[in-house]
């Protein structure tokens, strides 16, 4: 395995990503209806932000690190209760499972066998979630649709291959073919804004009949020393966003863009349907 999310836990696209996560999570909490929750590339579920991987990186202290004691409502409030503990950041499938209700569900995919080992481990107490060791991207049509017919699936790869966009889109196209309602989320690297947008008519042609995209830039300067080619923009597309999303998370995201660089600018735009 190329790729250890350790090195980047906790970075600036962490904390957009698992705030619209957080999100999304109690937009479907506001029914009694139980609701899935699909992690295609769960990762390993907790990282130690005084490890020697983020440690050496810094990335979790020009990201979560940022945010200081910044208070927050709704999302936000939660999404900070959760990320700041004890030197450990959860991954995906941790805050998800911390907001689970005792009908709700997750499924956490990861492929690499250590990576599982640590997942299962942060999720052990848990009764709600499963872990599966397969490819997310070949597992996730046969999960879909959910017995509950609401939910989430979070499609985060690594992008450490170079059809990364390409197997996303697809796996996006497979879901809507059998899971139209459900809500998508699908991270992505902004390394070239001319690759970020045809991804976004990628994800379009797929099916996506809504689709809010959102933006985090740093800027030009990256805040870490020596950090020239680290990532300095991410986004997300959310498929099927929940009504109100797009101005929740403008309003979240005018708050933490400041605190992450005073370049950093947060973009929020409709791609179909808003």
């Amino acid at each position: 395995m190329n790729y250890r999310h350790a090195f980047h836990a906790g970075n600036f696209a962490d904390v957009v990503k698992h705030l619209a996560l957080v999100a999304i999570v109690l937009h479907l909490r506001k029914k009694e209806a139980p609701f899935a929750v699909i992690d295609t590339h769960a990762g390993r579920g907790s990282y130690d932000l005084e490890g020697e991987a983020a440690s050496r990186t810094g990335e979790a202290a020009n990201g979560i690190g940022r945010l200081g004691d910044l208070e927050g409502e709704g999302a936000l409030a939660d999404y900070l209760k959760l990320a700041r503990g004890r030197g450990f950041y959860p991954g995906s499938p941790a805050i998800a499972a911390a907001l689970l209700r005792p009908q709700d569900r997750l499924v956490a995919i990861e492929k690499h066998p250590e990576e599982v080992a640590h997942l299962k481990a942060a999720l052990a107490g848990v009764r709600q979630a499963r872990v599966e060791e397969a490819d997310g991207y070949k597992r996730l049509a046969a999960l879909l649709p959910p017995p509950e017919r609401r939910g989430l699936v979070l499609i985060d790869p690594p992008f450490e291959a170079a059809d990364e966009f390409a197997a996303e889109v697809g796996a996006l196209h497979a879901g809507l073919n059998r899971f139209a309602t459900g809500i998508y989320v699908l991270w992505f690297p902004i390394k070239s804004h001319a690759e970020a947008n045809a991804f976004a008519g990628e994800v379009l042609n797929a099916g996506a009949r809504k689709a809010l995209r959102i933006d985090i830039d740093l800027g030009a300067t990256v805040p870490v020393p020596g950090a020239k080619d680290r990532l300095a923009a991410a986004g997300l597309i959310v498929v099927n966003p929940p009504f109100g999303l797009a101005e929740e998370m403008g309003d979240h995201l005018a708050r933490i863009a400041p605190l992450l660089s005073d370049r950093a600018r947060a973009d929020i735009r409709w791609l179909a349907g808003g």
